[in-house]
């Protein structure tokens, strides 16, 4: 029997998984790593975190399930998006890796969009400027710490940087790599223009790969500290959100995806690099050849429900007391209604500055509705998403759920009554679809498989059990999200006004 792992370098941790060929879990482990915020909006991590875990979780599922190293045939990484891990020349971090949720860089995307245009942008990234991307983050290092910048030798997304430290190459592939905002989306490859335009070296890049191709192999020294050999290889793998679509085997047309993780994401396949014309959502490479994909990202879902959780229910550590009370409240929360925007949002406002709030609150409120309001409120603000995917053509025929909030039943039927589609889950752990999605382009890299396609046909199954959109319901949540699909508009110039004071 042959294996694979799968690594999901997520936010707060790293979650490793060892697969079976036939995509079976053979073991799992995750080791957390600290977020530092130095500064009011700031979010860092050191990559030497990252790595030290990744070597704990491997070795940990080899050691508990006594699979041997030299059985364990390829390594598929997926990871956070969007961040910046700046090297010198001997491959040593110049400063803490900038994360995706880091709201430090809205004058600096300003600078970019000046140097670039978001007409240009568009036209190769198929995305226009964004603060939240990568290209943003680099110039802020450029205009705030030029001497680091002076040093850069190298540029890696985070699931790279751990690449590098496992195999020694400096690669990337297209998934992850279009938020960046240096690649032609369209021809899966750097943008020369959009080099020269931000003075970067390609040799300051990883060389581009597909997220299938092999990108290198463990080096002498890590196969030694793993237990594993030398011939194993490592993919390139995808960005989080790409490699939790095929982890669920969203790699046909109409098919998608909500996860509910810190974020809250939905993720369209689409066949050709279409673009939403009001820049609302991302167009990037999906991790399968010839094929992109929708996606847009609401930054606090699950972050939401865990503030809440932390804040109003400090005990209830498992979400058992919330998923009792939520019920309590009828459908629209007793006419309140909770803006999920406690770190800004991205999808479909890109506006950092914007925060959370409720609106309707009443002496009326129980617990229970407030509750019930913050669950619906990330659920609105995902179909804001899906509502701007729609309205660029692409129209899902169903939705898959992966990540921790697709535990609860009650919000997987709130998800299907909210976006009016059939709501279904794989028929394996979801909370692991990232990592499995990492394991099937290792598969198909080590030629288990020929095709992503034909990976996820065999190892993918969903659950019997689906949920529908219930009619009365339906009604009841098309009428607050029309409420609620108003405030932002009318708040936007409140949040910027209230963060000056």
């Amino acid at each position: 029997m042959k294996y694979v792992l799968g690594l999901d370098l997520g936010t707060s941790s790293i979650k490793t998984v060892l697969f079976d060929q036939n995509g079976k879990e053979v073991a799992q482990r995750s080791v957390e790593y600290p977020v530092y915020q130095p500064h009011n909006g700031w979010s860092e991590q050191d990559p030497e975190d990252w790595y030290q875990a990744g070597v704990t979780t491997i070795r940990y599922c080899l050691d508990i399930s006594e699979v041997a190293g030299e059985d364990v045939v390829a390594i598929g990484i997926a990871g956070q998006m969007m961040g910046a891990v700046l090297l010198d020349s001997k491959g040593q971090p110049l400063r803490r890796a900038i994360l995706w949720n880091d709201a430090r860089t809205s004058e600096a995307a300003e600078s970019v969009r000046k140097i670039i245009g978001d007409e240009t942008m568009m036209r190769i990234n198929c995305n226009p400027v964004r603060p939240g991307l990568t290209a943003a983050k680099i110039q802020w290092v450029k205009e705030n710490e030029p001497d680091i910048w002076a040093k850069t030798a190298h540029i890696l997304l985070p699931k790279d940087y751990l690449r590098y430290r496992l195999t020694g190459e400096y690669a990337t592939e297209v998934s992850d790599a279009s938020a960046m905002q240096l690649l032609d989306v369209h021809n899966r490859c750097w943008s020369p223009e959009l080099l020269a335009a931000m003075e970067i070296k390609e040799s300051q890049l990883g060389k581009m790969y597909e997220s299938t191709d092999v990108t290198g192999q463990l080096t002498k020294e890590v196969a030694g500290l793993l237990g594993m050999t030398e011939k194993t290889i490592v993919v390139g793998g995808a960005g989080d959100n790409a490699a939790g679509a095929v982890g669920t085997g969203v790699v046909a047309q109409g098919r998608a995806m909500t996860t509910i993780g810190t974020s809250g994401t939905v993720f369209a396949y689409c066949d050709e690099p279409m673009m939403d014309k009001k820049a609302r959502v991302y167009t990037f490479c999906m991790a399968v050849p010839g094929a992109w994909h929708f996606m847009g990202s609401v930054n606090s879902a699950g972050n939401s429900l865990k503030w809440y959780r932390n804040t109003f229910y400090p005990s209830d550590k498992e979400y058992e007391q919330i998923n009792k009370d939520v019920v309590k409240s009828a459908p629209g929360a007793n006419n309140l209604i909770y803006m999920p925007y406690l770190t800004g949002e991205q999808s479909p406002h890109f506006d950092l500055r914007c925060r959370a709030g409720f609106v309707g609150l009443s002496a009326t409120h129980t617990i229970c509705d407030i509750t019930r309001a913050v669950m619906e409120g990330i659920t609105y603000a995902m179909r804001d998403v899906l509502e701007a995917i729609r309205e660029s053509g692409v129209h899902p025929d169903v939705m898959r759920l992966c990540g921790g909030g697709s535990k609860s039943p009650f919000w997987r039927q709130l998800c299907a009554d909210i976006y009016n589609l059939p709501v279904v889950l794989p028929d394996m752990n979801s909370a692991n679809s990232t990592a499995l999605g990492g394991a099937i382009l290792a598969m198909v890299g080590a030629g288990m498989y020929d095709t992503v396609e034909e990976a996820c046909d065999k190892i993918i199954k969903m659950r019997d059990e689906s949920f529908t959109p219930d009619p009365a319901t339906r009604e009841v949540y098309d009428k607050t999200y029309a409420a609620f699909d108003k405030l932002y508009p009318q708040l936007k110039d409140n949040f910027a006004e209230i963060l000056d004071i």
